[in-house]
C-alpha cells in the first residue's frame, strides 16, 4: 500500500483532521473523495482542486446507502466524521443518544461494510477509524461520546481479525486533545437547575483549555497517512496528550487510580 495510486474516501473532510488529511493525500497524488452533509454550501474558494465532495449524513441510513457505488471502488476509507457530545449521564436525551450512535458508530460501520466486498476481492484495502483517547480514558459528563468511540474501536478490532487474511487491514487512530475548535461545535446537554451544573462547567472549561493547547490536526493526519502506507499497519495508533505515557500508566496503575487522574486533569475531585 506504500504508493500514491490510491483512491481514498475521507468522511468529514471539510474541517479539522479531515481537512488536513484531504490536503496531505491530495499532495501525495491520491484520488481523494470527501463528504459533507451539504456540499453545495462549500464555497469554491474553500474546495481543494481535484477533490470530489459528496453528500453524506451519517445519521441517515439512506444517505449512507446512497454512497454504495462510490465506496465499492475505493482503496482506503477513513471514517473521520462524527459528533462530539457532552452532558450528565442522567440527563442525556434518548433522541440525542440515538443520533450520536447512528453518526459515530452505525453510519461508519455500514459505510465500511459497503467498502469491504471490493477491497476483499482485490485483496488489498485499508479502513481507518478515527476514535478518541477518551475511549481508553473515560471522562465524566462525556459518557455518550466515550461509549460511541469505544464501540467503534470494538468493531474495528474484532473485524481486523476477520479481514487480514484478505489483505484488508483495519486500524484505529485515537487522538488526544486536538486544536480544531471542536469545543465550539460540541453538542451539550444540561437540564435547567441541574445538580450537575457546576461539575459540568468545570469539566468543559478544562476540556476546552486542553483542546486549545492540543496537537494540530496535521499531526493526527500524518499518523493516519502512516497507517495507510504501512505494509502491515498497526491495530492501534495513539497520538497526542503525551501518548504513549498514559497507556503505560494504565498498564501499571489500578483502574480506580487512573480514573481519578483523568478526573483531576479536568478539575474534578473524585
Amino acid at each position: 500500500m506504500a504508493n500514491t495510486n490510491l483512491t481514498v474516501l475521507v468522511t468529514g473532510g471539510t474541517s479539522g483532521i479531515g481537512a488536513a488529511l484531504v490536503t496531505m493525500l491530495t499532495d501525495r497524488g491520491c484520488t481523494v473523495l470527501t463528504t459533507s452533509r451539504d456540499p453545495e454550501r462549500i464555497p469554491m474558494s474553500e474546495r481543494i482542486p481535484g477533490v470530489r465532495y459528496l453528500r453524506l449524513d451519517l445519521a441517515d441510513p439512506d444517505s449512507v446507502e446512497a454512497l454504495g457505488d462510490e465506496v465499492a471502488e475505493i482503496d482506503v476509507l477513513v471514517n473521520n466524521a462524527g459528533e462530539s457530545q457532552s452532558g450528565p449521564f442522567e440527563e442525556l436525551p434518548s433522541e440525542a443518544l440515538d443520533r450520536l450512535f447512528r453518526t459515530n458508530v452505525l453510519g461508519p460501520v455500514r459505510l465500511s461494510q459497503l467498502a469491504l466486498p471490493g477491497m476483499r476481492e482485490r485483496r488489498h484495502g485499508r479502513i481507518i477509524m478515527i476514535g478518541s483517547m477518551l475511549a481508553s480514558f473515560p471522562l465524566a459528563h462525556r459518557s455518550s461520546y466515550v461509549a460511541s468511540k469505544a464501540a467503534l474501536c470494538g468493531f474495528a478490532t474484532a473485524a481486523r481479525q476477520e479481514l487480514s487474511p484478505f489483505g484488508v487491514w483495519i486500524s484505529v487512530v485515537e487522538p488526544g486533545s486536538i486544536a480544531t475548535g471542536i469545543g465550539e461545535r460540541r453538542t451539550k446537554y444540561l437540564d435547567a437547575g441541574s445538580d450537575y451544573a457546576e461539575d459540568v462547567a468545570t469539566m468543559i472549561e478544562h476540556l476546552d483549555d486542553n483542546e486549545r493547547r492540543g496537537i494540530s490536526p496535521e499531526t493526527v493526519a500524518a499518523t493516519v497517512v502512516r497507517a495507510i502506507e504501512a505494509g502491515r499497519p498497526r491495530e492501534f495508533y495513539a497520538v497526542g496528550s503525551r501518548s504513549p505515557l498514559p497507556f503505560l500508566l494504565k498498564r501499571v496503575l489500578p483502574r480506580g487510580v487512573m480514573s481519578r487522574i483523568v478526573a483531576r486533569q479536568h478539575g474534578l475531585r473524585r
